[in-house]
């Protein structure tokens, strides 16, 4: 997605901190991104790099000991309206989860809750958000969306309880929920980590067919390369609360510039690329309770200077569209993520 797309959300600047008993967690530090209408981009990193924390910002769905520090997610409305999301009251933003932002989470069975059938949890959607006119409509409008999702046996799974779906089914439901009412973001938190691969192609194939459907922007979390190259326009690489490379996923997998970026492709199979050895990363995500002064992933690089101890890198755009955070790039023309 190039630049000349119109933006749908823009975060800016975005610092998040949890405070926690042995300390302050600086988990966020200085997030900034653009999303692109109807395209599909990809937050990618290890495990603990922020990822879910990001996307759940976005709509302040961050819980005590977290807080918000600063930033702003504006939210490009299609009547031309500007709306910084993290001003709005809780009772506004009701409004716009689950009908203009919608979530996929992580886990499937902690998603459902096991006290009410399929049925009602996704005709609960609707009826909060006043996309039906009664329960009965709403009932009837969860059965079309169960096939929408390519649920088997959809009247019959309507009426059933999340602990008598398998792993899939249970995807499909909450992926049901996501898009009941047709939203014009869908965050997909992991949406296949607890799935075969067989179910995985299923639901990503499913997301895919969705989204051309309805001209959808999805955000996707994952840390799963194959998927990355599969699905996503373009790519923001996180690491330790920070991004450190945004660009298009053709781009990225092909020439990496991040040190980390670089490390990340080699640590996995790279389906655009020949790789005769997979390498590991050595040392672990920092303690950010604590976290290493200048760039966060110096303790890591084999490239590392005496600059990049003490000061963090600013990011440039090294060619259109493609960004980076690194001393290695400094000097190169233009600043800010795209």
């Amino acid at each position: 997605m190039e630049a000349k797309n119109k933006p749908i959300i823009e975060v800016r600047n975005l610092y998040i901190n949890f405070y926690t008993y042995a300390g302050v967690v600086k988990a966020i530090d200085g997030v900034s991104f653009t999303v692109y209408k109807g395209e599909t981009f990809c937050l990618v990193g290890e495990t603990g790099c922020g990822k879910s924390i990001t996307s759940k910002a976005l709509t302040k769905l961050i819980q005590s000991p977290g807080r918000i520090e600063s930033g702003e997610v504006l939210y490009y409305t299609d009547d031309g309206k500007v709306i910084n999301l993290l001003e709005l009251s809780e009772e506004e933003l009701r409004d716009i989860r689950g009908k203009e932002i919608a979530y996929v989470f992580q886990d499937p069975g902690a998603a459902l809750d096991p006290l009410y059938t399929i049925a009602y949890q996704i005709g609960e959607t609707m009826v909060d958000h006043k996309t039906v006119r009664n329960w009965k409509e709403a009932f009837s409008k969860a059965i079309h969306v169960l096939k929408n999702v390519l649920m088997p046996d959809p009247e019959r799974r309507a009426r059933a309880y999340p602990h008598e779906l398998s792993g899939g089914m249970k995807q499909r439901a909450v992926i049901g929920i996501g898009l009941s009412n047709q939203p014009k973001i869908l965050i997909a938190d992991e949406p296949t980590s607890y799935l075969d691969v067989t179910i995985q192609a299923q639901i990503m194939d499913l997301l895919r067919k969705l989204k051309k459907e309805r001209n959808m922007t999805i955000i996707l979390i994952t840390h799963n390369m194959g998927l990355v190259a599969e699905m996503c326009d373009r790519v923001a690489i996180m690491y330790a609360g920070n991004i450190v490379e945004l660009g298009p996923m053709r781009r990225i997998f092909k020439n990496p510039i991040h040190p980390y970026t670089r490390a990340l492709l080699r640590a996995v199979p790279n389906p655009l690329t020949r790789i005769e050895r997979l390498e590991s990363i050595p040392g672990t995500v920092p303690n950010l309770i604590n976290p290493p002064p200048g760039c966060r992933f110096h303790p890591r690089c084999p490239y590392a200077m005496e600059k990049c101890k003490k000061e963090k890198p600013p990011t440039v755009e090294i060619e259109t569209g493609h960004y980076v955070a690194c001393w290695l790039t400094s000097g190169k023309v233009g600043d800010g993520y795209g």
